[in-house]
């Protein structure tokens, strides 16, 4: 009786589902099957399940507690890995403050102009709203990006462009096209927690290059493309996560030049294009898409919860990567998220909900550095845009041990080494200047602060 309980308590067994024969179920609990009968007519006469002539017993859910998520128990403890930013963010409670998370506050995105394309799109054809997607996702959409790279200089043709279920899955596809395990992958140091992830899930052997207000250490990048002939490099060009740096032409020309000397190809996150002022040095641009892929995607500037995103690169390659995606997914994003994505961006709305998300950064970006500074902490560099903010600590201070310590105040930082390959940025924090408004984020980092001074 105790073992359907708690089979039931555990949504193991829910209502409706039919429960194990008596003969079976004898044999798992290693008892006689008349002691199964008994404990099965007592549940029934508690209500717990019910008897179905010549069917057998069934649960009846009467009683049934709803599930709370604190009977899952506490959450895990884990180390500050770079699964830990994003498990903290994505799971914290509503009460949380979150300004080490990598999204925008959710009242800063065009809810009126999503809602109204939702709209259009609940009254569209059948086959919309039911059937699977083009293999290269939508057609508006594809039209809308291939005419935003000619506005760049980049002109591109259909066949170079395919639409993917996120920006993540757009690298994931190219890795999966294009490594093999124990390939060399080279990254930025510090760059974006989840590419180490990837990479790792990957199999691939990371290595790194520090990272300068202009972009990759071109000496070391030089050196080490040389030594470790990396297959692959990862990176973000323009307003680079976490440091909020922008490449610059004479360092995009270096970095192209090496990857051509020595067969690497580049991939190109470009996810955080539509929050600079002006059109930056691009390595896609400058290279055309011969030895360079650009990805990117619309969670950060429009929604989350409509995946979508993007792979542009040479012909060959997107073949294959058309193709291994319907064998992982098959097909693209949903068809819903890609058209309601493709009917905002029409017209002048999603520019002026743009043009007000840089001006509020900017806001923001200067209140957040005014607020951080009294308490010691100090910006690497001041970005031209985006909303990243990369800080220096105290002396002394462990961004990892801040971390833990702002945790217990329900506030969620981001630690330097998630973003470190060689461990070496444990002095610095990463902020989201958006998610920093709450003045309790600044009490929390002052009593770390604190903390850390005594311990």
């Amino acid at each position: 009786m105790s073992a359907i309980r708690d089979r039931v308590a555990r949504r193991s067994l829910r209502p409706g589902d039919r429960l194990p024969s008596v003969r079976s179920f004898a044999r798992t609990m290693g008892v006689s099957p008349s002691t199964v009968v008994e404990a099965y007519d007592r549940l029934a006469a508690e209500g717990v399940i019910r008897a179905k002539r010549g069917s057998g017993f069934y649960v009846t859910g009467a009683d049934l507690p709803p599930l709370a998520l604190a009977e899952m128990g506490p959450p895990r403890e884990r180390g500050v890995d770079p699964f830990w930013v994003a498990r903290q963010s994505l799971d914290a409670e509503a009460s949380t403050l979150k300004p080490g998370c990598g999204w925008l506050p959710a009242d800063w995105m065009p809810h009126a102009a999503l809602r109204k394309s939702l709209r259009t799109i609940s009254r569209a054809d059948d086959a919309l709203l039911a059937d699977y997607g083009n293999t290269r996702g939508s057609l508006n959409l594809r039209r809308m990006l291939l005419a935003r790279f000619a506005d760049e200089g980049m002109p591109a043709s259909a066949d170079q462009l395919m639409l993917t279920n996120s920006g993540t899955h757009a690298i994931d596809l190219v890795c999966r096209l294009l490594l093999q395990p124990g390939d060399a992958v080279l990254v930025d140091d510090p760059c974006y927690f989840n590419f180490q992830s990837l990479l790792r899930a990957h199999q691939a052997r990371i290595v790194s290059v520090p990272f300068t207000p202009s972009g990759p250490d071109v000496a070391a990048f030089e050196q080490t493309v040389a030594t470790e002939r990396p297959r692959l490099y990862i990176t973000n060009s323009a307003l680079h996560n976490p440091t909020g740096a922008t490449i610059s032409a004479q360092t995009a020309h270096r970095v192209l030049g090496t990857a051509a000397a020595h067969g690497m190809i580049i991939v190109e996150d470009d996810i955080f294009a539509d929050f600079e002022p002006t059109l930056s040095p691009r390595l896609a641009l400058l290279d055309g898409l011969d030895r360079v892929i650009r990805i990117g995607s619309f969670s950060k500037t429009l929604s989350a919860s409509l995946r979508c995103g993007y792979i542009a690169a040479r012909k060959d390659w997107i073949e294959s990567l058309v193709d291994l995606q319907i064998a992982t997914s098959f097909g693209g994003p949903s068809p819903i998220a890609a058209e309601t994505i493709a009917r905002v961006l029409v017209g002048g709305t999603y520019r002026k909900h743009m043009e007000d998300v840089r001006r509020r950064l900017t806001r923001a970006r200067q209140k957040a550095i005014d607020k951080l500074a009294p308490l010691g902490l100090v910006p690497w560099i001041v970005p031209r845009g985006g909303f990243y903010l990369w800080c220096r600590l105290p002396e002394g201070c462990d961004s990892t041990s801040m971390a833990q310590r702002c945790l217990q105040d329900q506030v969620v930082l981001a630690p330097g080494n998630v973003f470190s390959a060689s461990q070496t940025a444990s002095s610095f924090l990463r902020f989201n200047v958006a998610q920093m408004a709450h003045p309790r984020i600044y009490d929390a980092i002052g009593n770390a602060l604190a903390a850390e001074a005594k311990a």
